[in-house]
C-alpha cells in the first residue's frame, strides 16, 4: 500500500511560494541543462543494457531523492508521496509509432531494465489508462536531435490545470563535447511545488548516480 500524507497547509512552510504562484493561470516552467554521459554510455555497453531505460531508473531515482518532488496537489490538497514512478514513452519495434509504458521504479537498475523491455515488449494498447495517476513522472526522448529545451502538451481548458504536478523529464541525443559524451535534458515542473534549488539537486544526483557507475 502506498505511504502517503495529507500536509497541513496552513503550517507548511513553503506555504506563501504556493500561495503566490497559485495566483497564476500558467504556474509552469521549463529548466534546460547539459549532462555528461560518459560514464552511463561506457556501462550500458559493456553491460549490453538499454541506456534509454537506463536513464529512466535513473532519473526517476535522482527525483525521488529530493523530496520537493515527492508532492503533488489533490482535491484542493497538498499530499506527499511515498516516491514516483516512470511513465515513458518508448517506439514500437519496426514502427514509427510510440506507446507510453507505465511501471514500478525497482531498486536495481539491470532489473529494471529487463522488466521495463518486457513490459513495452508485451504492451499492446497506447497507454494503460487505469495506471496514469498523480505519482508519476513523465519521461521522453529524442534522440536523433541535439535538444536545448523542450515544451510539453497540456489541457489548460481543464478546471484543474494548474494543479497537475507531474514532473515532466526529456533528453536528446548525445553528443561529442571536448572527448566526453553529453546530452540536453529538459524538465517541466509545477512552480506552485518546485523551485529552480529542487532542480538543481536533481541534476546534481543524477550527476552522482551516473558517475557511481561501474
Amino acid at each position: 500500500m502506498k505511504k502517503e500524507k495529507v500536509v497541513d497547509i496552513n503550517t507548511w512552510k513553503r506555504k506563501e511560494i504556493f500561495d503566490f504562484f497559485s495566483n497564476l493561470s500558467n504556474p509552469f516552467y521549463m529548466i534546460s541543462f547539459r549532462q555528461d554521459v560518459t560514464a552511463l554510455y561506457e556501462y550500458t555497453k559493456a553491460n549490453n543494457l538499454s541506456f534509454y531505460y537506463c536513464m529512466c531508473f535513473l532519473c526517476t531515482k535522482a527525483l525521488n531523492s529530493v523530496d520537493a518532488f515527492n508532492y503533488v496537489i489533490r482535491d484542493d490538497k497538498i499530499i506527499h508521496l511515498e516516491g514516483r514512478n516512470p511513465s515513458f514513452t518508448d517506439l514500437r519495434k519496426g514502427s514509427k509509432l510510440f506507446h507510453i509504458v507505465t511501471m514500478p521504479l525497482v531498486e536495481d537498475m539491470k532489473e529494471f531494465v529487463r522488466l521495463a523491455k518486457e513490459k513495452s515488449d508485451n504492451q499492446e494498447v497506447f497507454i494503460e489508462m487505469n495506471k496514469e495517476t498523480d505519482d508519476l513522472v513523465y519521461i521522453s526522448s529524442i534522440p536523433w536531435v541535439d535538444i536545448t529545451a523542450v515544451t510539453n502538451e497540456r489541457d489548460l481548458a481543464d478546471p484543474h490545470a494548474k494543479d497537475d504536478s507531474i514532473p515532466r523529464i526529456c533528453w536528446g541525443k548525445y553528443v561529442d563535447a571536448n572527448g566526453r559524451l553529453e546530452l540536453g535534458i529538459s524538465i517541466e515542473v509545477n512552480h506552485r511545488l518546485i523551485d529552480g534549488v529542487h532542480i538543481g539537486e536533481f541534476a546534481n544526483k543524477l550527476t552522482e548516480l551516473i558517475s557511481c557507475l561501474k
